[in-house]
């Protein structure tokens, strides 16, 4: 099982939708989420090496390659990152790959559509691999303020995949807020983040890395989901 059960009762997810009333953004931060046994070999996977590829963002286009990073203004660049790639299809025995598939599918999407009150569905999702996978950032990497919503998405998570993570290592994720009250989060291991991207005060960043010293990155999952 991927979900630990006493995280994900009636009354905790009663506790969830209190929380999302109550902060801005719409939010709320839940630790232990998942089975501590099998994020361990999730993360036995993204330390290695391979699999790792630079993706980088600008404010005006997605997906854009090193010609095109260079010309842009650094002011205009929106996120350098290392991005997982899924091994080959039919390739079976990755538990990292299990894990993106277990987020997308009917249980997990189920335990959202509960929390959030909405009926959160891939039916009109052209391609949902795409919007679930493992992120790492390194001292060089950056994710500026930018803004999650899109028409029909409902909520974002982000899940922590930090062992051992300090305080002086930076990386945490603040939200804009509301009422110039930002929110700082720290990416800690197992801590799963789950927000509504439409909500006042969810434009985010990432505080930058500060571990050059130590080579360590600061390793995520990122999901998307969406309403019919």
């Amino acid at each position: 099982m991927w979900l630990n059960n006493e995280q994900i009762t009636d009354s905790a997810i009663r506790t969830y939708r209190k929380a999302l009333l109550r902060c801005g953004p719409s939010h709320v931060v839940i630790d232990n989420l998942f089975a501590h046994t099998k994020l361990d070999a999730v993360c036995d996977i993204l330390q290695q090496d391979k699999g790792w590829q630079t993706q980088q963002h600008t404010y005006s286009a997605l997906y854009v390659d090193d010609i095109k990073w260079q010309k842009t203004r650094k002011k205009q660049r929106f996120v350098q990152r290392d991005v997982w790639q899924r091994p080959a299809s039919g390739a079976g025995g990755n538990i990292a790959a299990e894990f993106l598939a277990f987020l997308r599918g009917e249980e997990f999407m189920s335990l959202l559509s509960r929390i959030f009150k909405v009926s959160l569905t891939d039916i009109n999702v052209a391609n949902p691999d795409i919007n679930s996978n493992y992120f790492r950032l390194g001292a060089a990497d950056f994710v500026n303020q930018h803004a999650d919503d899109s028409p029909g998405r409902e909520v974002c998570m982000l899940l922590y995949l930090n062992k051992d993570w300090q305080a002086n290592y930076g990386g945490e994720l603040v939200f804009t807020g509301t009422a110039n009250n930002a929110v700082s989060i720290a990416p800690l291991y197992n801590r799963c983040v789950l927000f509504d991207p439409s909500s006042p005060g969810s434009e985010h960043w990432v505080k930058a890395v500060t571990t050059e010293h130590t080579q360590q990155y600061r390793y995520n999952v990122t999901s998307w989901y969406w309403s019919e």
